[in-house]
């Protein structure tokens, strides 16, 4: 498909549809352009108009328009499945906000929807495509921490009560479908698979602990792959003020820790033999979107948004496409059904 323009349309009007936007604008050499933005509420149509600078309409008439060849879906997470699939029929390539769904026969439905339609489907997991976590898995996969043995994620992220009572939507089963490690940790799981692989076994214990919601606020997971290396994942939004979460992968020849967005430590028993140059170590983390849900620099929806321009023009899949936007969300769901929740 070689397109000279690719026009977007926005679903959703909140926090995230701000990612999608300035990552729109960040591709324009690209041919990217913002065609429209939809919502449900029409007495906000005006307001949402005026801040996105388009139009903003039904989710129908998004559909409709010749003009949209994208959705990119930032409604709540419950509400993916029934609009991944409309726009699908409609012909449009889907772009949408993690988890890609809250179970896997809904994620499996939206696959086989856009793989029947001849369209793309790609879930925004943006840490994949920035250059630190790219560099991290060019090293695991050429061998140089040797064989894995333990990784360890960590969130001690701060989340108040006001956050989740703004919308009706959060911290609920039905549209949040989760809450830390569904909502926040996602992208985590989902670099610690692209590191380690699928796990086999999970045991796992959450609860509510402070939170005035129906999903989990703390839980802590154990998971066991295939070649019997491990892998912890501890997490929560109660840690006031909220700090950098952590990813630490583990091998016979090395480690690499990673604090928010920079790397730790890069370090191997023998650095002479290194495939992959370590970039230089940084000191301190500030708590980044642990503290804030808007601490997320734009950077990786950037890319994500230009992996997929590359990909329709490319006629190939995105580099995060439907099948592996589920696996994060099968190893989450594992998790929950090893703690009890479901």
């Amino acid at each position: 498909m070689a397109l000279k323009t690719v026009g977007f349309a926005i679903l959703g009007a909140g926090m995230v549809a701000d990612y999608h936007h300035q990552a729109i604008a960040a591709n324009a050499e690209l041919g990217a352009r913002l065609v429209a933005v939809a919502h449900y509420n029409p007495t906000r149509f005006s307001e949402i108009s005026t801040k996105f600078d388009v139009p903003c309409v039904t989710q129908e008439k998004m559909l409709a328009d010749l003009m949209v060849d994208v959705v990119c879906i930032c409604t709540p997470s419950g509400q993916h499945v029934a609009q991944t699939i409309a726009a699908a029929r409609a012909g449009k390539h889907v772009l949408l906000e993690k988890p890609m769904a809250l179970s896997l026969a809904d994620a499996d439905d939206m696959i086989a929807a856009c793989d029947q339609a001849g369209v793309k489907l790609g879930v925004v997991l943006q840490r994949r495509a920035e250059s630190l976590f790219q560099r991290i898995h060019s090293a695991i996969q050429a061998g140089d921490l040797g064989d894995l043995t333990l990784g360890v994620v960590t969130m001690p992220y701060y989340r108040s009560q006001a956050y989740y009572d703004q919308a009706d939507w959060r911290g609920t089963w039905a549209l949040d479908g989760g809450g830390v490690l569904m909502n926040q940790g996602i992208h985590l799981v989902d670099l610690l698979l692209w590191y380690m692989g699928d796990p086999v076994e999970v045991r796992a214990y959450a609860d509510t602990l402070h939170r005035g919601i129906e999903v989990e606020d703390t839980l802590a997971a154990t998971l066991c792959f295939a070649n019997g290396a491990l892998a912890t994942i501890t997490a929560t939004t109660t840690a006031a003020p909220g700090f950098p979460h952590r990813i630490e992968i583990y091998g016979t020849n090395g480690c690499i820790q990673v604090e928010g967005e920079s790397v730790r430590r890069w370090t191997l028993a023998d650095p002479a033999k290194a495939t992959i140059e370590a970039p230089e170590a940084s000191i301190a983390a500030d708590a980044g979107a642990g503290g804030d849900p808007k601490g997320i620099a734009p950077t990786g929806h950037i890319a994500i948004f230009r992996d997929f321009i590359h990909a329709l023009r490319e006629d190939r899949a995105p580099q995060v496409d439907g099948v592996e936007g589920r696996r994060s969300l099968a190893t989450v769901l594992a998790v929950y059904r090893a703690a009890g929740l479901l």
